[in-house]
């Protein structure tokens, strides 16, 4: 059987990284291209396909419909290429991902399903980091980060991975002693543990049962998802956090004050900068980590 013509592929890639980049500028500099040597990839290809890919006005790009028609029928076959020469080349190195995660995340949500990402991509090896200030290390000692934050500034590409509500999270012995619905004089009295990554938690979850103006004798700071559960299981004082912690945590020691919904000022997202959402273990990551759910 006769090989098909094929496009040239150093004019598809680029027409691939400007279009998931965003920037024709962008993915030059991705590329290690001038901005008039990309130009002409995507002329070439234009000139290959007989159709107008981009519509140009000034240094901007746009895609034409037929370009965008072009994007959605070669990209599946493109990863497709690009997963095959991964998995059948021996002298390819391992694919590193420097990826910051907060420990509760990790143990809870990504370390579980970790088996399955090392099945479908074995070349693909990640460096875990759980130190602080992640987002100021996106795109420096960190090529993506997992965050609980607000949404995240400009200038990040972020994919919002849940919604959850705050709960007022304490040892089930506690709970029985204060009730489903305690009053301000009760909680007045208790310990409450602040997760420092959730600092408006606790005025929401004020505001939402009625008592905006509650001072409890004592807040306690941790920086530990982990901890803070803990600390709650051991009665030391009543933890500020979020369904899905308590959830997951699966500890029968563990119980919620308030049957309410509070909607939690805080999400998990997936942050790194546009620019490395082409480097290939960062986009293996990032598309696994949606189409997973986590």
């Amino acid at each position: 059987m006769p090989i098909r013509r094929l496009p040239p592929l150093r004019a598809l890639e680029a027409f691939m990284r400007t279009v998931r980049l965003g920037s024709a500028r962008a993915a030059a500099a991705e590329i290690g291209l001038s901005p008039s040597a990309l130009s002409r990839r995507l002329a070439n290809l234009e000139e290959f396909t007989g159709k107008k890919l981009f519509s140009r006005t000034g240094q901007t790009m746009k895609l034409t419909d037929e370009g965008r028609q072009f994007y959605d029928a070669i990209a599946p076959a493109f990863d497709a290429l690009a997963t095959a020469v991964e998995n059948q080349s021996e002298n390819l190195q391992l694919l590193r991902l420097r990826l910051g995660v907060l420990p509760l995340f990790g143990t809870q949500r990504l370390f579980p399903r970790l088996p399955e990402l090392r099945k479908l991509h074995p070349r693909l090896h990640i460096d875990i980091d759980t130190g602080p200030h992640l987002i100021d290390r996106v795109g420096d000692t960190l090529d993506a980060a997992i965050l609980l934050t607000t949404k995240p500034e400009a200038g990040y590409h972020a994919v919002q991975l849940d919604q959850n509500t705050v709960y007022a999270i304490c040892s089930r012995e506690l709970a029985d002693e204060l009730g489903p619905n305690p009053g301000i004089e009760a909680l007045e009295k208790q310990t409450f543990l602040i997760h420092s990554d959730l600092p408006h938690s606790f005025n929401a979850w004020k505001a939402a049962i009625g008592m905006p103006h509650l001072h409890p004798s004592a807040i306690d700071h941790y920086d530990s998802g982990q901890l803070i559960l803990e600390a709650a299981a051991q009665g030391l004082g009543i933890a500020m956090m979020h369904d899905d912690h308590l959830k997951r945590a699966k500890d029968p020691r563990l119980a919620h004050l308030f049957d309410i919904e509070v909607e939690s000022p805080y999400s998990y997202w997936f942050v790194c900068r546009p620019t490395t959402l082409e480097n290939r273990p960062v986009r293996i990551f990032h598309d696994w980590l949606i189409a997973a759910g986590l």
